[in-house]
């Protein structure tokens, strides 16, 4: 399976410590073996999954869309405002 990122997913992920990189790489490696892991949103968000888990007491959001061949890595980030901001994401518009 192909891995792709959006440039917000990358510059979100540089600049996270050590300790909270190896959970999002966990979090990714759960999500390659099994790509439903995540819940699938609904409406305007239907074909965005949305994997949940913890760094620390911090629950952290990994946003993500899956075909059979690509596995696209879309944002990255805690609760507060990710559904807002995942929704302007350019990626996302049609």
């Amino acid at each position: 399976m192909e891995i792709k990122q959006t440039r917000i997913f990358k510059s979100t992920y540089k600049r996270l410590f050590s300790k909270q990189r190896k959970s999002v790489d966990h979090a990714i490696r759960l999500i390659i073996e099994n790509p439903s892991i995540g819940e699938q949103k609904k409406s305007d968000l239907s074909e965005v999954f949305v994997y949940k888990f913890k760094v620390d007491a911090q629950l952290y959001l990994l946003a993500y869309t899956f075909d059979p061949v690509t596995l696209t890595l879309i944002m990255l980030g805690v609760h507060e405002n990710f559904y807002r901001d995942l929704k302007r994401m350019p990626y996302l518009k049609k």
